[in-house]
């Protein structure tokens, strides 16, 4: 069975306030706990009309709900394959399409990427993830990264990769390496897709998503705000990664960084209070997730941070590069958890 699923506006929907019976008579459901409750986007639109500090409150009452309200996980992600990728998403620098400085670069060796493991491992970090810019991955690749995958988490550090569209075999291959998670972002709503990207279709990354399901690996799975997108349009997002069946483990929330050289350079960017609503909506429809802070935390500075966490998030990408774009200071983010009280996570 494909954990694949359709853009919203073609699923089949239901509510928790059917009875028993539509479920056991649809597929043979006889735990009510298990049965889904699909989030309609005037739904999470309407989450995200509430006034900011009544959507902070529900926020906050469903995090303590399932998490440790004082908790972070520390992530890192290392690009171990830069550049010269041969997708046309409007907001990459490592895109083959336009000019950003950016230079296609070979993998890295094996020896490179355990050291900076254990580096990330030294600082704190519990979960170590692998980028490529690769529009998907050759078979070759897949075997570079199987050795990646063994020696760091030999170290004890969860492992996650993203390599673009995987194949049913090669979501095998990874799992049976030991992968923990696999990343592979939505990016945005479906019908503001086209205008971000147009060199893969919305279904193809859903498709990546239900051979990683099968595999048996974790989804990592988010998205990127402030691309010129609606309200409605990110209320769309959220609503589609909260569909997903199940909804991702880890929901990496990305706030643009607007390279040049990109379509996206001159994007005026998402008011900040925005941003951190979108952390809230995504808590409160997706509440046992990991929700992380991940690009452009650099933008957003110490109190809207602090308002994310306040809001929910409890992951951060961590370290002073991520792929290729700036990342708060390491010990800048400890001093910040530290003013707030907030503890890391322990391996």
């Amino acid at each position: 069975m494909t954990n694949t699923v359709e853009p919203i506006e073609h699923a089949a929907t239901h509510s928790k306030e059917q009875p028993l019976e539509f479920f056991a008579a649809a597929k043979k459901v006889t735990d009510l706990a298990k049965a889904r409750e699909t989030w309609q986007v005037a739904d999470v639109a309407a989450l995200f009309e509430l006034p900011f500090n009544d959507l902070l409150w529900r926020a906050q009452q469903v995090h303590r709900a399932h998490w440790d309200a004082n908790e972070v996980e520390l992530a890192t992600l290392l690009s171990i394959k830069t550049g010269g990728c041969p997708e046309n998403c409007g907001y990459c620098p490592q895109s083959a399409h336009y000019d950003t400085g950016v230079k296609a670069e070979k993998i890295m060796g094996v020896d490179e990427v355990v050291a900076a493991a254990q580096a990330a491992k030294d600082g704190g970090a519990t979960r170590f993830c692998m980028g490529a810019a690769w529009r998907s991955p050759k078979d070759r690749d897949i075997e570079a990264v199987e050795d990646m995958v063994k020696a760091v988490k030999a170290l004890g550090l969860e492992t996650c990769a993203t390599l673009g569209m995987l194949k049913e075999a090669q979501a095998q291959r990874l799992a049976s390496a030991g992968l923990d998670y696999y990343n592979h972002n939505l990016d945005t709503a479906p019908e503001f897709y086209g205008e971000i990207i147009t060199t893969r279709d919305y279904q193809d990354r859903l498709d990546t998503l239900g051979h990683v399901r099968e595999a048996g690996l974790k989804v990592c799975c988010g998205g990127i705000v402030g691309m010129g997108e609606s309200r409605m349009q990110r209320a769309g997002l959220i609503a589609q990664l909260a569909n997903l069946n199940p909804y991702p483990d880890s929901v990496p929330i990305n706030h643009l960084v607007a390279v040049e050289g990109t379509p996206l350079a001159d994007q005026e960017p998402l008011h900040p209070l925005e941003f951190v609503r979108t952390i809230a909506v995504a808590r409160i429809t997706m509440p046992k997730a990991r929700v992380r802070l991940s690009a452009g935390r650099r933008q957003l500075g110490e109190g809207v941070q602090a308002l994310c966490y306040l809001a929910g998030a409890n992951s951060i990408f961590y370290g002073d590069k991520l792929l290729v774009t700036g990342n708060p200071e390491v010990e800048e983010d400890r001093a910040l958890l530290n003013r707030m009280g907030i503890h890391s996570k322990q391996a």
